[in-house]
């Protein structure tokens, strides 16, 4: 399965996916980011991944920027969207040329915190279990089905860094599980028609 992932910022989580992706059952066909300094591309070149930066400053309208990472997306030949990071909303035109098959890594146990700060944001709330989700994408922000989730407890005494450290841990091994079972049930789906 050919698969893209986007992605703006350091690309631990692409990284992470590229090292699973054989025994997942996937190819990273490419990496595409909207911001020319982030070291996702430098993850993707050491790992031989082609890779295209699309950045929102240089298309006039969010429209003509998304159109860009279509065609991208399309030359390519991928199956599925994974974003890891990627810190733009999608338009709903984007979302439905890829309908469910676009997946979303988001750092809290949706619908708790949603948006682009979920671990601040829990950990400033005061909770005591936080976690991360895997969803599909669909309209809304972060509000698309929930493919799976794991709770990470917040102790006493944790400092921000220690929970976005913990929670990084089970993205590292959820991501890569959540993706495979996706393709697992599809690969069944289609066997069975």
């Amino acid at each position: 399965m050919r698969v893209a992932v986007l992605a703006s910022g350091g690309g631990t989580n692409f990284e992470n996916l590229a090292r699973h992706a054989s025994g997942i059952g996937m190819e990273i066909a490419v990496l595409i980011s909207d911001k020319h300094d982030a070291f996702a591309i430098t993850r993707a070149q050491n790992l031989g991944i082609p890779h295209h930066v699309h950045s929102r400053k240089d298309f006039d309208s969010k429209a003509a920027h998304e159109a860009a990472i279509l065609e991208t997306l399309s030359a390519h030949d991928v199956s599925y969207v994974l974003l890891a990071g990627f810190m733009r909303i999608l338009s709903p035109h984007f979302i439905e040329t890829y309908d469910h098959r676009i997946i979303n890594l988001h750092p809290s146990l949706l619908p708790s915190f949603k948006g682009r700060d979920g671990i601040r944001d829990a950990y400033e709330y005061g909770v005591k279990v936080t976690g991360v989700t895997i969803h599909y994408v669909d309209a809304g922000i972060d509000t698309g089905e929930i493919i799976a989730q794991v709770p990470v407890q917040i102790e006493a005494g944790d400092t921000l860094e220690d929970v976005e450290n913990k929670i990084h841990k089970v993205e590292y091994a959820l991501y890569p599980a959540a993706i495979k079972k996706v393709l697992k049930e599809r690969d069944d789906e289609e066997s069975t028609h």
